[in-house]
């Protein structure tokens, strides 16, 4: 996501381009359009700091907003509560992380399950991953301990690498998980091909903000970058559902 790019280009040319509206949101979303056409706005509301409007964008992100689209804050927001700081900013994108990674379809996804799970957790994966292979290595024990892992890819080397060519092959095999297995252990997967979402997920990873992998989502929207081991896992895990 290019949101860092949207306030280089504000702080160049934002004070010569005034924009003029009685309507916050179309005072805002006419700033961020004309520094970035394609930019993915889904919302934009009041936020708790008054006077400042939190414009949410698709994939979990969070821009702020003056009311008239002059000024803009990219940064976490805090509230200072009973002597805490409560990270808001992190708790919204967190709640958008989590929309877009339930509107995932099971069918889509390798799962592995225990028989009554208890949470869950989504990992973005890639094969020729040495701690990816050291994290499935534990899914066994993360089962066992009721956490069903539920795997979306993210070729690291992009569309077309040799990740890419075995994601698809996983994701195209008869049995899914017997797949993945042999691709995690460093085994050949047999080429395969088929109408599939990898290309999809990876996208998607790359829009929540995913830059390396394993990359691993709790139900709550939480992301942990990189490997944890399965105990410490499974508990922020269950504390999370």
């Amino acid at each position: 996501m290019r949101v860092t790019r949207i306030l280089a280009a504000a702080t160049l040319g934002l004070a010569g381009s005034a924009v003029l509206a009685a309507d916050p949101d179309q005072a805002i979303r006419s700033t961020l359009k004309a520094l970035q056409p394609d930019l993915p706005i889904e919302a934009i509301a009041e936020s708790p700091l008054t006077g400042i409007y939190q414009v949410q964008l698709k994939g979990g992100r969070q821009l702020y907003a003056s009311a008239d689209g002059q000024f803009l804050l990219q940064g976490y927001l805090y509230q200072v509560k009973d002597g805490q700081a409560i990270n808001l900013t992190e708790q919204a994108e967190s709640q958008g992380i989590a929309r877009e990674i339930e509107a995932i379809p099971a069918s889509e996804m390798v799962v592995f399950a225990p028989k009554n799970p208890k949470a869950h957790i989504t990992v973005f994966t890639d094969t020729d991953c040495g701690y990816c292979q050291k994290l499935h290595s534990e899914v066994p024990e993360l089962n066992r301990r009721g956490i069903e892992v539920r795997y979306v890819a993210f070729p690291r080397q992009g569309i077309g690498s040799h990740g890419y060519n075995t994601l698809v092959s996983v994701w195209c095999a008869k049995d899914r998980q017997a797949a993945m297995n042999r691709a995690k252990a460093r085994e050949e997967v047999p080429p395969a091909t088929c109408d599939n979402p990898v290309s999809k997920q990876y996208e998607l990873g790359q829009m929540i903000g995913v830059q390396g992998t394993p990359a691993i989502v709790l139900a709550n929207g939480q992301m942990i970058p990189g490997y944890q081991p399965a105990p410490q896992l499974a508990k922020l895990a269950l504390e999370a559902k």
